[in-house]
């Protein structure tokens, strides 16, 4: 299978000039894909570097740009050929099996949700991230689309999730969590009790209840939670991985002794820098639509933005939208079958 990802080449902080070159970049090492490039014709194909013949990689002209702190509504309605816009229709249409932006969170969720629809026994999208741990890393869903939810989104949210891992880890029984103020199963406000209810006799591996320093022992493979508190605990990580970074580079500069030991330790900080760098983990998948749209961090730079194509690629290469909606199936024909019997 040859996935082609369309590529929302204006989207982010930097546009054009990380969105390109990490698409070209990509190319060269993923023999197997084939990168359909939306955006302004004009701004585009002079990046190309000479690749305008290559079969694995087509430009699709858009003549609109969804802005950084554009309403999602006034992107939904007022721009029909947005680069997003367009990204997102080649998905609906067959042309590309996935899509990439690095634009508007707000405007991408409701554009991806309007034109893709849902998967079918799927009520609600949900953003689903990887995150490191001192293990690996574990998924973590929903970051920030749903702020209320209710029991049986969590749920869903759990199946979404059980079964990405499942797909692209090839992990056959990945382990889920619901994130909580406490291990002890009476802890929690009531819907994330009947939501870990509904999680424990949903044939999942469900292993309870995971505080929020369980997310980076690595407890679960995957974490569900609603999009509120998600988004939270996301941004706080990351505020506080800046935060400590900033302070641990300040020290080491404080003096010719800190400034010593820093070259003493250069090896171990740079491994330390890789293993933790952020940029390794780019790209949110909006799970529970009828096709495959990837989230960027907007600030990306080309090796960031190329872990978002990666997340893309992988998850239609290993089929996640057909895991997802067999599972969902499966769960749903047991209670038909009840809901006849009793009738």
């Amino acid at each position: 299978m040859t996935a082609r990802i369309a590529i929302d080449c204006m989207g982010g902080d930097h546009g054009p000039s990380v969105t390109v070159p990490a698409a070209l970049r990509f190319l060269e090492d993923h023999p197997g894909a084939s990168l359909i490039l939306v955006g302004r014709e004009e701004i585009v194909r002079p990046l190309l570097a000479g690749q305008d013949a290559n079969p694995r990689l087509r430009v699709v002209h858009a003549s609109e740009v969804v802005g950084m702190d554009e309403s999602p509504a006034l992107a939904l309605r007022g721009k029909k050929d947005s680069s997003m816009r367009v990204a997102i229709n080649l998905v609906k249409n067959g042309e590309a099996d996935a899509c990439v932006s690095a634009g508007n969170t707000g405007a991408l969720m409701a554009i991806s949700r309007f034109v893709l629809k849902m998967l079918p026994g799927i009520e609600r999208p949900a953003i689903c991230a990887p995150l490191p741990t001192s293990s690996g890393h574990t998924h973590m869903l929903d970051l920030g689309a749903n702020v209320d939810c209710g029991p049986e989104h969590l749920l869903q949210f759990g199946i979404m999730g059980a079964m990405l891992v499942s797909a692209m880890e090839h992990k056959e029984r990945p382990t889920v969590g619901i994130l909580n103020i406490g291990e002890e199963e009476i802890k929690g406000n009531e819907a994330v009790k009947a939501a870990a209810e509904l999680l424990r006799n949903s044939g999942l591996n469900f292993i309870g209840n995971v505080e929020g320093d369980g997310i980076y022992k690595g407890d679960a493979d995957v974490v569900v939670c609603d999009g509120f508190v998600g988004n939270v605990a996301l941004k706080t990580s990351e505020g506080l991985a800046q935060m400590l970074g900033s302070a641990l580079r300040a020290e080491f500069k404080r003096n010719w002794l800190t400034k010593l030991a820093a070259m003493i330790a250069i090896s171990v900080l740079n491994n330390f820098k890789q293993r933790f760098d952020h940029r390794r983990y780019n790209g949110a998948i909006l799970l529970g639509l009828r096709g495959i749209s990837v989230k960027s961090h907007g600030s990306a730079d080309a090796f960031s933005f190329g872990f978002a194509i990666g997340r893309a690629y992988d998850a239609a290469e290993n089929r996640v939208l057909e895991r997802i909606a067999t599972r969902i199936t499966e769960m749903a024909e047991p209670e038909a079958i009840s809901a006849e019997e009793s009738t």
